[in-house]
């Protein structure tokens, strides 16, 4: 959330950009995925910047020095042990100077009010913080027992024994939230939504999981019954076992989804607008048992479909939401979009597929303005390496379709996609700059290698805005998305037990 972050905003600007979509930002969990996370609340600390900590200072321009350029894919590994120790000193500065020096004064009452506002969320993920890194595994399953259960001797234990480092476990969510709505207001006065992203499912190994168990379908030892996926399909001839603990949606409904009620509020704070990652979990999931290596032999559960909608916007009012209704859409799963008017999405790259009539309503000319369009998404090869790849068949489609044009076949699907009636046209960010295969950023099913693409320095070139504004002009896409935005606030919400910051 630098430097570069900012020169980004003003490519968008530049290229009459009005929408940023990024993926979820929660602190990453097994192979980085930011779908598989350690919180479904926490901002992610490794996206934090180091030279604005500088500049409040909270640390010295000399400890920042060794981090060195950016530049290539990310290595995780690397980044860990270099950045997060220098991220915790930075914390550990401003609790020791925060409260007493003037300079300070401002920062430091933000800070204690952001722990009373989202102390909900806020302990529990400090406490599985430090604990992850005390035990050195974030599965807390296999934590003694009394932290595993929580029990109240033990929690008042490890509040006693790691009190500082889970006061610098705040600090640093704090911290990423002063970062956040600073570049959020930055994109605001270019006229830039951030289109959020939220995963249905949370971690097993996540601090959600572990502060709420008798919300997920968990046996007496903690362990998942069932864990969530998809069946076999486009992707995958086994399916996905995405392993993540299912819902106890009964239980849910009884105290008013408060848990969702609060997931919903953050995300609304965090982001303009929120697209839902595998809507069609919400009308019926797939259950995968708990023993089963693969997702073949799962099966169908109802979801709890409007119920959960018309809590969320009873307590929350009218909602800014995108759902991701891609796989296997079923009418009942249509009609819960409808009703709630949530755009849909659509994927180019899909339409010239086998041919049929399903596929190709993923082509323009069958798009209807409640419509989000794609030429390919996170879980997409890049469309220059799709296009690398396409059989015969499908090159044969997209030239039929699009017409000999003299450019390249990326770019006449992203023209296809600014042309179309939909109200918001995303093309990522890879596509943008023609990448092929080495740029793609997940390869569904495959657990290693992902998530760690970033952009070539310099590549957001004065040349290639002015492509973008060119083909928004020309394409009446200069406007806002017509989404409505809100930012619930804790006072609209349910009662829902909260508690002071940790004393430090």
């Amino acid at each position: 959330m630098g430097p570069e972050a900012y020169k980004f905003l003003e490519f968008l600007a530049a290229g009459k950009q009005h929408l940023w979509q990024v993926l979820p930002l929660c602190p990453t969990g097994y192979g980085s995925s930011p779908y598989s996370a350690a919180s479904a609340f926490a901002g992610n600390p490794l996206l934090i910047s180091v030279e604005f900590l500088c500049d409040w200072g909270w640390i010295g321009p000399d400890r920042i020095a060794h981090l060195g350029e950016r530049g290539g894919n990310v290595a995780f590994d690397d980044v860990h042990q270099r950045k997060l120790p220098v991220l915790r000193e930075a914390a550990r500065n401003f609790l020791e100077h925060g409260a007493t020096e003037k300079q300070f004064e401002g920062q430091w009452q933000r800070f204690t009010a952001f722990c009373t506002a989202e102390a909900s969320w806020l302990n529990d993920f400090a406490f599985y913080a430090v604990l992850r890194d005390h035990f050195n595994t974030g599965a807390w399953a296999v934590w003694p027992e009394p932290l595993r259960k929580r029990e109240p001797e033990a929690m008042a234990k490890a509040t006693e024994q790691f009190g500082h480092e889970l006061a610098v476990e705040q600090v640093l969510q704090f911290a990423f939230d002063e970062q956040w709505k600073a570049l959020r207001a930055a994109a605001a006065k270019q006229k830039i939504r951030v289109l959020g992203d939220i995963a249905i499912f949370v971690s097993m190994d996540s601090a959600d999981v572990w502060a709420n168990p008798g919300l997920f379908e968990l046996d007496e030892d903690l362990a998942p019954v069932h864990v969530a996926g998809v069946p076999p399909d486009y992707f995958s001839p086994t399916g996905q076992r995405w392993g993540n603990p299912l819902y106890r949606w009964d239980v849910m409904a009884e105290n008013g989804y408060a848990w969702w009620v609060q997931r919903m509020r953050r995300s609304c704070i965090l982001y303009d607008i929120v697209r839902l990652d595998h809507f069609r979990g919400f009308e019926g999931y797939w259950s995968i048992p708990g023993e089963e290596e693969t997702a073949v032999k799962g099966e169908w559960v109802k979801g709890p479909g409007n119920a959960l909608f018309e809590r969320l916007v009873q307590v929350l009012g009218p909602l800014p939401l995108v759902a991701e209704d891609l796989g296997v859409i079923t009418p009942e799963v249509e009609m819960i979009r409808l009703t709630q008017g949530m755009p849909g999405m659509k994927v180019m790259q899909f339409g010239f597929g086998s041919g049929d009539f399903e596929s190709r309503a993923h082509l323009p000319h069958r798009y209807v303005p409640e419509t989000v369009s794609y030429t390919g998404t996170h879980d997409n090869d890049t469309t220059q390496g799709w296009w690398e790849k396409a059989q015969e068949s499908e090159r044969i489609a997209l030239q039929t379709y699009m017409g000999p044009v003299g450019m390249s076949p990326v770019w006449q699907m992203i023209r296809a996609s600014a042309s179309s009636v939909s109200v918001m046209a995303v093309v990522p960010a890879q596509d943008l700059l023609l990448l092929g295969s080495e740029a793609r950023m997940n390869t569904p099913a495959v657990a290693a290698g992902n998530w760690s693409w970033r952009a070539p320095e310099g590549c957001w070139t004065a040349e290639l805005a002015l492509g973008l504004s060119n083909l928004v002009e020309m394409t009446d896409r200069d406007n806002d998305p017509i989404i409505p935005v809100v930012a619930p606030t804790l006072a609209e919400i349910s009662p829902i037990a909260t508690a002071p910051m940790i004393s430090a």
